[in-house]
């Protein structure tokens, strides 16, 4: 037999191609680090009324401005609803430079006078004072549960209008309360029909800015007592 001498041809490197290979490669790298770099611009913060847009950057430890990528939504929203003040919070980012922060605050609702704290939207009492109401007196353990669930529905906007609530009970009726407003008008009503004072602002349009006594507790009528 006759052995055939076989050439083996040799590969040369292409250092063409290996060379944009790497360009590539490292762009790529370097556009990735960019991207997981790349600072938080604009903060937007919505919804707040007791926590300062400033105070819930720094909650949120974000007031150096830190990467968007490393900075979670889901870590920017743990450490919100740490605060007592809030309830819930939706963090949602955009164009990877921008977080909004819409917030869901747990507000005062009324203060007790006789425990000297407020009473937040979930039960909890803290020591610091709000322009909310103030319940001036004690009511009976049986009621102050249902009491404290009643002002929960109280639209946030009519807080700010009552001054002091009483419980004032009657012979006829022992869930009886009286609200002194900050207009100067009188609110009688019961647990019940604690919403409906939520339409003081049209009720009270059709008395021509006359002071008296609204009695929400049985029917819907109001007493004048301007002179």
């Amino acid at each position: 037999m006759v052995k055939r001498n076989v050439k083996r041809k040799k590969r040369r490197l292409n250092f063409k191609k290996m060379f944009f290979c790497f360009a590539f490669l490292f762009l790529f790298i370097s556009l990735i680090k960019i991207i997981i770099n790349m600072p938080i611009k604009n903060i937007y913060i919505y919804n707040n009324q007791i926590l300062t847009d400033q105070q819930i950057i720094e909650l949120a430890k974000l007031e150096n401005y830190p990467s968007t990528l490393k900075s979670l939504s889901v870590i920017i929203k743990s450490r919100l609803e740490k605060n007592e003040y809030i309830e819930e919070v939706n963090v949602l980012k955009k164009k990877l430079s921008e977080v909004h922060i819409e917030v869901k605050e747990n507000y005062p609702i009324f203060m007790n006078r006789i425990s000297n704290k407020t009473i937040l939207l979930d039960g909890r009492e803290v020591e610091e004072k709000f322009p909310v109401p103030t319940l001036i007196n004690i009511v009976p353990d049986t009621k102050y549960d249902i009491f404290l669930e009643k002002m929960k529905l109280l639209d946030r906007e009519i807080l700010y209008r009552i001054s002091e609530i009483e419980y004032n009970p009657n012979d006829v009726e022992s869930n009886r309360f009286l609200f002194y407003m900050n207009d100067g008008n009188y609110v009688y009503i019961v647990l019940d029909k604690f919403p409906s004072i939520n339409s003081y602002v049209d009720i009270i349009k059709n008395f021509e800015n006359k002071k008296g006594i609204l009695y929400l507790d049985y029917g819907n009528h109001f007493t004048i007592i301007d002179n």
